[in-house]
C-alpha cells in the first residue's frame, strides 16, 4: 500500500527519486501512465496487473472504452528505476502533468500518483474546504 506525501525535485533530463519508502514496494521498475486531474498515474507489477486486468474487462465494441484504453495504452511507460532509485519520465508523460522541477510524490492506495507541485497544491486547497462533505458523502453510500 502507498501512502503519504513527499516532495522532489526533477532533473532537466526528467529523472526523479522515488521515496525509498515507496521504492521499497516497487522492484526493479515501475509504470507510469496518464492519471485523472492533471498527474501521472505510478504502478509497481502487482499494482499494474490488477489495473490491467480491470481495463481488460472493457468491452473494445463500445467507442468510449475503446478510446480510453487506447489512451492508457499509448501513454503507458515501463520505467526503471537507475542505481540511485531515479525513474526518468518521458517528456510527453511530464507534459501532460505539466511536471517541471517541483513535483509531489503521493501514495493514493494500490498506486503512487506525480503532480506538479502548483497543481497538488492547488487541489488541496480546494479538497481541504471540501473534506468534510466527502466524508459525509462516503458514509452515507456505506449506508445504502
Amino acid at each position: 500500500m502507498f501512502f503519504g506525501e513527499f516532495r522532489h525535485n526533477m532533473d532537466a533530463k526528467g529523472r526523479m527519486s522515488i521515496p525509498a519508502k515507496m521504492r521499497n514496494e516497487c522492484g526493479s521498475l515501475v509504470y507510469v501512465t496518464r492519471g485523472h486531474e492533471g498527474c501521472l498515474d505510478v504502478y509497481n507489477e502487482e499494482g499494474w496487473q490488477a489495473f490491467y486486468s480491470e481495463l481488460s474487462k472493457l468491452s473494445n465494441k463500445k467507442r468510449k472504452a475503446r478510446q480510453y484504453l487506447r489512451i492508457i495504452n499509448a501513454k503507458t511507460r515501463e520505467c526503471p528505476f537507475d542505481k540511485m532509485g531515479r525513474i526518468n519520465i518521458p517528456s510527453d508523460l511530464r507534459a501532460l502533468a505539466h511536471l517541471e522541477k517541483e513535483c509531489v510524490v503521493i501514495g493514493a492506495g494500490d498506486h503512487m500518483e506525480i503532480w506538479n507541485a502548483d497543481s497538488w497544491d492547488a487541489y488541496c486547497d480546494i479538497s481541504d474546504d471540501e473534506f468534510d462533505e466527502l466524508s459525509e458523502m462516503l458514509e452515507e453510500d456505506e449506508e445504502e
